[in-house]
């Protein structure tokens, strides 16, 4: 298991891919495999075949998951993608942004 900086809630931005430069939501964070599902990204076409007779087979856009390393936390404050560092005050271990040191 991993650990990563990225958790549920936190605004990222999109480093490569088709949907590289936007910016959404980490809506699940799968720790074991790496990766965190954006919303509204990364949405591919799948195509589902009729389960009854009578039933029309639908074509429904499904979210998948990017890796960890293709995303980047945007800071709260600054409102820039940023690395994500740790400081320690006090018992609590605390995300700092690098460019402005600020808590995330």
């Amino acid at each position: 298991m991993t650990t990563l900086t990225i958790k549920k809630g936190d605004q990222v931005k999109i480093l490569t891919g088709k949907d590289k430069g936007k910016e959404g939501r980490v809506l699940r964070v799968h720790p074991k495999e790496g990766r965190v599902l954006v919303e509204g990204l990364n949405v591919y076409k799948r195509r589902i075949r009729p389960r009854r007779q009578g039933e029309k087979g639908q074509v429904v856009d499904l979210p998948r998951p990017l890796t960890v390393s293709n995303v980047m936390l945007v800071c709260k404050s600054c409102k820039k993608a940023t690395r994500v560092g740790h400081r320690v005050d006090g018992d609590r271990k605390l995300r700092i942004c690098k460019k402005c040191q600020a808590e995330n």
